[in-house]
């Protein structure tokens, strides 16, 4: 789990840059360390991400840094784990990532993470190391148990400019979740603070703290599921990203009261009601983006993995019907016709 710190600026500290800052605060780490957590976007500056170190701060500002699970990590060594990569040139990688898979080294997670498998694929010398030695080619995380389709950065200009995409929110990211009950609305909007939970650590939740960051999930209905005995119904939908805060999705689905099916964090128990999935719904099918060197626009999707497929395909005889949009997108699922 991720530490947090939140520092308000006071009339001594302003006037300093922001990397001499926090390298000066209690539980932050030195100042070159803390200027590579600036670049990483690990910081925010009244509750916008500052990748600048050299940003002066004023008095009454508001400073929240996300330290790494690990600040002193070791060398990320490389293993042979599988990878399912989808494109791939000089600069860039697009894989599909397996559920379980964790994404960088971590407390509980020492090895067998996608940052050691693009190790050993890549090199360390050929991986961005911007978001720290602990994180090589990072450039965007999904949850353990949310599979489907990632960037990595063979160099660190690379990985600022994917970074920076997404930051611009000119990085398309969709993803296809199954949620809970009937959602009426064709599509939507959500658009909310998100901070860590005051009451479980481990959970992020819809706040209006100050310090909670800005997140926007749009979403679109796919296809309906009528109610039965033991369930409200279902709702296959299609999320789309324009901030990237830890667990967005599944938090803002749960704030409108449509949880993912088999979400254990912020989901409902009972294997009947969540299809017999014991990880959440939840699948990055889609990414498209300008290539930041080639200038190419980079388009790639991926299918439904068994577990979430048969989990729908349960659901075939109790359909009321595709949206227009369901039309156009299930089909490139994998899914029954």
């Amino acid at each position: 789990m991720s530490a947090d710190i939140r520092l308000l600026v006071t009339e001594e500290g302003a006037g300093t840059r922001l990397d001499a800052f926090l390298g000066a605060q209690p539980g932050c780490p030195s100042r070159s360390a803390c200027a590579r957590l600036v670049e990483a976007g690990a910081v925010a500056v009244n509750g916008e991400v500052c990748t600048s170190k050299k940003l002066v701060l004023a008095s009454g500002d508001r400073v929240e840094v996300e330290l790494p699970d690990d600040p002193e990590p070791g060398a990320v060594v490389p293993e042979a784990i599988p990878l399912d990569i989808r494109y791939e040139d000089d600069h860039l990688i697009v894989l599909s990532k397996q559920r379980g898979l964790v994404c960088h080294p971590a407390h509980g997670h020492d090895s067998g993470t996608l940052a050691n498998a693009l190790v050993y694929h890549c090199g360390i010398d050929h991986l961005g190391t911007v978001q720290g030695e602990d994180r090589p080619g990072i450039v965007h995380r999904l949850d353990r148990d949310t599979s489907g389709l990632m960037l990595a950065a063979k160099d660190d200009d690379t990985q600022r400019a994917l970074q920076d995409l997404i930051r611009l929110r000119t990085l398309d990211r969709r993803y296809i979740a199954l949620v809970h009950g009937y959602i009426a609305m064709d599509e939507g909007t959500v658009n909310t603070g998100i901070a860590r939970s005051t009451r479980d650590r481990v959970k992020m939740a819809v706040s209006d703290d100050p310090f909670a960051r800005q997140a926007i999930t749009t979403f679109r209905v796919l296809e309906r599921f009528e109610a039965r005995r033991g369930d409200e119904g279902y709702t296959l939908v299609e999320c789309h990203l324009y901030t990237g805060r830890t667990h967005q999705i599944r938090v803002h689905m749960r704030h409108i009261n449509h949880a993912l099916v088999g979400d254990p964090l912020y989901g409902r128990g009972g294997d009947r009601a969540n299809l017999g999935l014991t990880r959440q719904f939840l699948h990055s099918w889609r990414v498209r983006f300008t290539h930041p060197v080639t200038g190419e626009d980079i388009e790639c999707r991926d299918e439904l993995p068994w577990d979430l497929a048969a989990a729908l395909e349960e659901l075939a005889d109790r359909s009321m019907g595709r949206t227009e949009a369901g039309e156009r997108i299930v089909g490139q699922l994998g899914l029954y016709l």
